[in-house]
């Protein structure tokens, strides 16, 4: 199995003339699964991926979406099992099938809706946050649904409601106690699909606050401890700072679009709307997490400039 999609892989990853389409993308997709992370990682995710962005799928992008979609939920609930590579590698396939959409104009409202319902749903209710496991390699589920939100967040079919209801899948996400710390570069993913949330310029401020707010009640010490003592920051609430100072960084440096997406360039052309209001609103929630270590807002005179 794996020298013959190695040698399509090698060929150009041109869809093989001796087998039909639907045999060899149920075999793919079952790939997606597979604790070889050779067959599931380096083979079946850039064929599948490659097909959708060259049009293979097209006419079938709705039935493979939909199919792509029941394995969001194969063994969900589970944590520390191989269930997890199907689940997270459905994800980032489904990215594809979004992005393709973004691209060509091929679906209608109702079919990227229905798959944003599948994939939020999935997301909030996965419990397995693993990164890198030994001898499997990448689960990254939060990795992987970051990109699937940013490629819906893209989506002409999302409006300023369904891109809200983003926002708060990414904040049920964040809050959701968790045994499993990022550590592989998760925040900074999560961060980025915020950015793009951002970027369409649809959500208003009057939103954007109070949900930065939100994430801050998770990331402040509490007054009272139940006994017995628990470690405190918790792994949900390291893993959200750590989310908004990637945010923070990002807003204020800026983020480029991918280039493999056309309209990326003009969608990142500009910062986002109130770009210095909410690094400032992230601000004051950072400062109100850790008074210990920041000082209050505007305690520092600003320095006059010197010649010397």
């Amino acid at each position: 199995m794996e020298a013959y999609w190695l040698s399509v892989l090698t060929g150009g990853a041109a869809v093989p003339p001796d087998r039909p389409l639907d045999d060899l993308t149920a075999e793919l997709v079952t790939m997606l699964g597979d604790p070889n992370p050779r067959r599931r990682d380096d083979l079946a995710y850039p064929v599948l991926a490659t097909w959708i962005r060259n049009g293979v799928y097209d006419k079938l992008l709705v039935g493979l979406g939909d199919g792509i979609t029941v394995g969001l939920v194969q063994g969900i609930g589970s944590d520390g099992t191989d269930s997890v590579l199907r689940r997270s590698f459905s994800a980032l396939i489904l990215a594809e099938a979004v992005g393709r959409d973004n691209e060509v104009r091929l679906l209608s409202a109702d079919t990227v809706l229905r798959w944003g319902d599948r994939a939020t749903s999935w997301f909030v209710r996965e419990r397995d946050l693993r990164g890198w496991i030994a001898e499997r390699g990448w689960a990254h589920t939060v990795a992987h649904g970051a990109d699937l939100l940013g490629q819906l967040a893209r989506s002409r079919h999302l409006g300023a409601l369904e891109l809200t209801v983003l926002l708060d899948v990414v904040a049920d996400r964040l809050l959701q106690p968790t045994p499993h710390v990022w550590r592989n570069g998760e925040d900074d993913r999560m961060a980025y699909a915020v950015m793009t949330i951002l970027h369409r310029n649809l959500v208003s401020f009057g939103v954007l606050e109070p949900w930065v707010a939100r994430l801050g009640t998770g990331i402040r010490t509490p007054a009272a401890r139940a006994e017995p003592r628990s470690e405190w920051p918790s792994p949900a609430a390291a893993n959200t700072a750590s989310f908004l100072r990637a945010l923070h960084v990002q807003l204020a440096l800026g983020v480029r679009g991918r280039d493999e997406v056309a309209a990326d360039k003009e969608l990142f052309a500009e910062p986002p709307a109130r770009r210095a209001d909410l690094m400032l609103v992230v601000l004051d929630q950072l400062r109100a997490a850790s008074p210990w270590l920041f000082p209050a807002a505007g305690s520092f005179a600003t320095p006059e400039p010197s010649l010397r």
